[in-house]
């Protein structure tokens, strides 16, 4: 791709855009500190950067793997565009980035090294973030420089900060959900007096940032679509195994994300009204399925008994609907299946391992329910 000033330019602006709002956004996570709220000081936004610095960093190495992965096949491509997000509250600074295709891939084989090159090297660097991280954690006292109400207490302070009666006075509970990759890092790396309450964590910029870059990595490697992790999948099995696999891979990634969904509406919600709308919801979600109309409501269908049928079974059993717009996201706009390339090669026995590699990565790094936000109102005068 030819790089004239102005597209430079703009690629430029976007990432100093992207710096900007994830350096904002680490302040609010860390430390409280809102741009929204008058006071807000050059030391407040400087406070931000052990948050946007590796979180932008991990995302560069992402992108950039692509890129030059794409540019070594000489296919026609974009510097990445990044994706910044307003300084508005329990916003992680940016969407992401990516990068533009502008010539068509050739073969399975090109398809599967541009599309596991981002991940694994985003991978590669969220290690070193994560193992930075867990080396250098302050100690526990650290977390009563951001809640000083937490010290009457002392370090016992999980027992009593996290109730209903603590935090009914108004606020937020934000709480982290592991993932395995996390979980080793934290048994193997991290001094165990040190490791932070999962409530706490989005005050330890280092893992926070890396925790986000896997969850990123997780949704990028979904062995659906037009996604990294799509793109794996054809290189492994090709058109026709990639549009089955994807197809059984999206509609239990709804099945799950759904769990719930009577509650989804209130209490108070009339299900004459919402059964309906939530219906037509999977509907026009699983219309990335490309089938005619009459499967793809049979399986929106046959989903929502489902769902009514395993909640009714387990009580209270729930899924994650943070995960919904995203579903939404692939079946109206990414689609579930992947176009077949003009050279059907199948994947060398190298290429086959890394591409299951990339796969166990996934499972790694996926959080079922990755950020868990609690609000409680203040009570009433």
């Amino acid at each position: 791709m030819e790089l004239t000033p102005r597209k430079v330019a703009l690629h430029l602006g976007l990432f100093l855009a992207t710096f900007i709002t994830t350096t904002l956004a680490g302040a609010e996570w860390i430390y409280g500190k809102s741009i929204l709220v008058p006071g807000y000081t050059w030391a407040d936004f400087l406070s931000g950067m052990p948050y946007s610095i590796p979180f932008l960093l991990i995302l560069s190495v992402h992108e950039f793997g692509h890129y030059f992965t794409a540019v070594h096949y000489r296919i026609r491509t974009t510097l990445p565009y990044y994706i910044p997000l307003p300084p508005l509250p329990f916003m992680i600074g940016t969407l992401g980035a990516l990068i533009r295709l502008k010539s068509r891939v050739e073969s399975r084989k090109q398809t599967f090294d541009v599309g596991i090159a981002g991940p694994l090297a985003g991978f590669v660097a969220t290690l070193a973030v994560l193992g930075y991280g867990f080396a250098t954690l302050p100690p526990p006292e650290f977390i009563f420089q951001i809640h000083p109400n937490y010290q009457q207490y002392g370090l016992e302070y999980a027992n009593y900060v996290y109730t209903d009666s603590f935090l009914g006075a108004g606020g937020a509970d934000i709480v982290i959900g592991k993932n395995l990759l996390y979980l080793g890092f934290e048994k193997l790396v991290g001094d165990p007096s040190r490791v932070p309450n999962i409530h706490e964590i989005i005050h330890y910029p280092y893992l926070f940032a890396g925790f986000l870059a896997l969850v990123f990595t997780s949704i990028n490697l979904l062995p659906i679509g037009q996604l990294d992790g799509g793109h794996v999948l054809y290189g492994l099995l090709g058109y026709h195994g990639h549009r089955k696999v994807a197809a059984v891979v999206f509609m239990i990634f709804i099945f799950y994300a759904g769990l719930g969904s009577l509650t989804f509406f209130g209490p108070e919600a009339d299900p004459i009204w919402y059964m309906p709308l939530y219906v037509a919801f999977l509907y026009l979600t699983l219309t990335g399925l490309r089938r005619s109309w009459q499967d793809t409501l049979m399986y929106a269908m046959i989903i929502f008994v489902g769902q009514l049928l395993l909640a009714w079974v387990i009580p209270g059993i729930k899924g994650y609907p943070g995960w919904l717009p995203f579903a939404f996201i692939i079946g109206r706009f990414i689609g579930v299946e992947h176009p077949p390339c003009l050279v059907e090669e199948p994947l060398d026995t190298q290429r086959q391992w890394l591409g299951w590699f990339a796969l166990l990565v996934f499972v790694l790094s996926f959080a079922s329910a990755p950020i868990e936000v609690i609000i409680f109102p203040p009570p009433a005068p």
